[in-house]
């Protein structure tokens, strides 16, 4: 495995935006007008940017039905773990049309169990066993669920009940359904469970089979949820979502006049909404998107995006693509390891990614790479400059210091003294003699005598 070293100490992240396009009328873009739905209230959002894309009075406050168990499960998945057994307390239907699990007073059931319950037939005792399990009464739960509504911003909502029965205080708008459904899809369990056309739970006093009441599950493959309601108040509901090439919408629908109606409000506003968007490329599979350098080398190493990555986006969405990799890796490299990754964003949020990786292996740098470098490096070239100047500098001065030696003309003179008279020449004997003679006529001066 290589070793990434950052060049000048950091790490490059998010340092191009590889494409950044502005989508301004792409070819086929321009979608027909939202279609003529029969619900009284409706919208479409897409849950990425929380962009209200289609809509009849959106905010428009209205009774919700079992849509109302929403936030019912978004506080028992908030405040209890999916395995806690709870005991579900004494329900009392207001009618026998109430769709039950049939909970006897006392029964322990898994909080997962008892979401499936709430969340596909509809169940009540369900959804008032979760209710009690988190605050201990319904009046407490009901105080938490609009205290939540507030702190989420659905501003046209209030709670009365945590199941959904008609009730002046119990009220919501489609805009703020579609929020808190965008919100809950988040939740794993919670998108597996409303996806599930239907369930066996096997954590009460008895095994029991739950189906559904979201027909479109079974009508339509990209369909992925979400939540039914009716009630005489407020006509047929349904919170729906649907997926298609990576791209997720939320619809909701209020006051439909039937259940087929819903359906087909719920089909016609999904289909309307995935017509606004088209498929980009920004990234293609193999493309170059990194070069960082090979350590002691003056080379670089390629790094290439390892699958394709295609979003869908609306016109006047922004694409672009982030790229985090080293700046520098050393050490022996496999073709196809990976060492980054590519982020394509829409409108600067994450859409996709893919990891980056080597195009070709590299081997480890070489004893020679590693010293070739080192002898290029600036600071070993100046280094070695100071050494050659000072041990030129030290050899001018030695050789200013040295110089021909003086000659000692007496000791000379007594080294000629000391050979034998057989070894001098005659100008050394003649030298001598007028030597002696000076010395002579010398000493004759200081004594103030002849000789």
């Amino acid at each position: 495995m290589p070793v990434t070293e950052p060049r000048q100490g950091r790490i490059r992240v998010a340092v191009a935006i590889v494409v950044a396009i502005l989508l301004l009328g792409l070819p086929g873009s321009a979608a027909a007008d939202p279609p003529k739905l029969s619900a009284k209230s409706w919208a479409l959002i897409d849950p990425r940017d929380g962009s209200l894309l289609a809509a009849k009075a959106a905010g428009k406050r209205l009774p919700i039905a079992s849509a109302t168990k929403l936030m019912t499960a978004y506080l028992a998945l908030k405040r209890l773990r999916p395995n806690q057994m709870i005991a579900a307390p004494a329900y009392r239907p207001r009618s026998s049309l109430e769709i039950l699990l049939g909970l006897q007073a006392g029964e322990r059931m898994r909080v997962k169990d008892l979401l499936y319950g709430a969340l596909l037939p509809s169940a009540n005792d369900a959804a008032e066993t979760l209710a009690v399990g988190v605050s201990g009464s319904v009046p407490a739960f009901v105080a938490a669920m609009n205290q939540s509504a507030r702190r989420l911003g659905l501003a046209d909502t209030h709670y009365a009940n945590p199941i959904g029965f008609d009730a002046t205080g119990n009220y919501s708008s489609a805009r703020d359904l579609a929020t808190l459904a965008s919100i809950l899809l988040r939740d794993k369990l919670f998108a597996r469970i409303v996806d599930s056309p239907s369930a066996t739970l096997r954590s009460g006093d008895r095994v029991r089979q739950v189906t559904s009441r979201n027909t479109l599950l079974g009508r339509a493959a990209w369909v992925s949820g979400v939540k039914t309601g009716h009630t005489q108040g407020a006509g047929y509901v349904l919170v729906g979502s649907g997926t298609q090439e990576e791209t997720t919408l939320i619809s909701a629908v209020i006051g439909a006049p039937s259940e087929s109606a819903r359906d087909a409000d719920t089909l016609a506003l999904l289909d309307y909404g995935f017509s606004l968007y088209r498929p980009v490329e920004p990234v293609r599979r193999g493309q170059e998107l990194a070069d960082p350098g090979l350590d002691y080398r003056d080379d670089d190493l390629s790094l290439v995006a390892e699958r394709t990555l295609a979003v869908n986006v609306r016109e006047g969405q922004r694409v672009g693509t982030q790229v985090s990799a080293p700046d520098e890796v050393s050490g022996s490299v496999e073709r196809g390891e990976r060492l980054g990754r590519a982020t394509v964003t829409v409108d600067g949020e994450p859409a996709a990614s893919s990891p980056l990786v080597a195009a070709q292996a590299v081997a480890a740098a070489t004893t020679l790479d590693k010293a070739l470098s080192t002898a290029q490096n600036p600071i070993v070239l100046i280094a070695l400059a100071a050494i050659v100047i000072l041990v030129g500098l030290l050899l001018t001065m030695r050789g200013r210091g040295s110089g021909p030696p003086i000659e000692n003309p007496a000791p000379r003179a007594r080294q000629e003294e000391q050979r034998s008279p057989q070894q001098r020449t005659p100008e050394e004997r003649r030298r001598m003699h007028e030597e002696r003679m000076r010395r002579r006529r010398q000493r004759i001066e200081r004594e103030g005598g002849t000789g």
